[in-house]
């Protein structure tokens, strides 16, 4: 099982929330193989904003492969 971060950030003035999945340095969608690192990673990067954005770990999306 695979995982990755969200970067979750609300409009001040709006209050809509919109979500950003953290990519690699090749654009990709970043996939973390341990929960307990991806959990450690959105920690430290939620702690360290300067904008105050929210970062959380979801379930990556699987793909079928035969299709």
């Amino acid at each position: 099982m695979a995982y990755n971060i969200v970067k979750e950030m609300i409009d001040p003035k709006t209050g809509y929330k919109s979500y950003i999945l953290l990519t690699d340095g090749l654009s990709q969608i970043w996939d973390l193989k341990n929960e307990k690192e991806a959990e450690r990673i959105a920690t430290m990067m939620t702690q360290n904003s300067d904008s105050g954005w929210v970062y959380k770990v979801r379930k990556s999306c699987g793909r079928n492969e035969n299709n």
